[in-house]
């Protein structure tokens, strides 16, 4: 039953993402990704290897709408896999986690924390990909900065209300 509703939270996220996120333009220098979202509430009892490939499949399922390469699953990839050390980080006792991962499990500033960071991770990971240069550095910057901003809103909006 438990995964009954991570698989809608996915499909969820992954419509809002790209029926209307993508669609957006803000002026090119925002693109927010909330499906991440989905990775970032996972629960932390599955298999490292598991969480690693539903990472995997998501970004893989994105880079398919976006035309991407590989750029959202390798992002995905490296979130996963950063995600764990984050949570050991913030909470001593990870036996008390037991369902996903939010502002419940995490208290509101550590999962404030644990949020912009791997937001930030992430869009850090899918500029420089996308770029695959310094060139631009500025703006690149400022696409990282300002993406991370949106996302982390939403993200951290979307927590407060589940959590109330």
């Amino acid at each position: 039953m438990a995964w009954n509703k991570h698989l809608i939270r996915l499909i969820a996220l992954l419509l809002i993402q790209v029926l209307i996120l993508n669609q957006l333009q803000f002026f090119g220098l925002c693109h927010p990704y909330v499906f991440i979202l989905f990775l970032l509430m996972m629960p932390i009892s599955l298999p490292r290897s598991i969480d690693l490939i539903i990472a995997a499949l998501v970004g893989l399922v994105m880079d398919l709408f976006c035309n991407s390469l590989g750029v959202h699953m390798a992002a995905c990839i490296l979130i996963a896999f950063l995600r764990r050390p984050m949570i050991t980080n913030l909470v001593m006792d990870e036996t008390r986690l037991r369902g996903d991962i939010n502002s419940v499990a995490l208290g509101r500033i550590g999962f404030f924390k644990y949020a912009t960071v791997l937001i930030f991770v992430y869009h850090t990971a899918v500029v420089l990909l996308c770029a695959w240069s310094f060139a631009h550095i500025g703006f690149n910057l400022l696409q990282i900065l300002l993406s991370s901003l949106v996302s982390g809103l939403i993200i951290i909006g979307y927590d407060i209300l589940q959590s109330k």
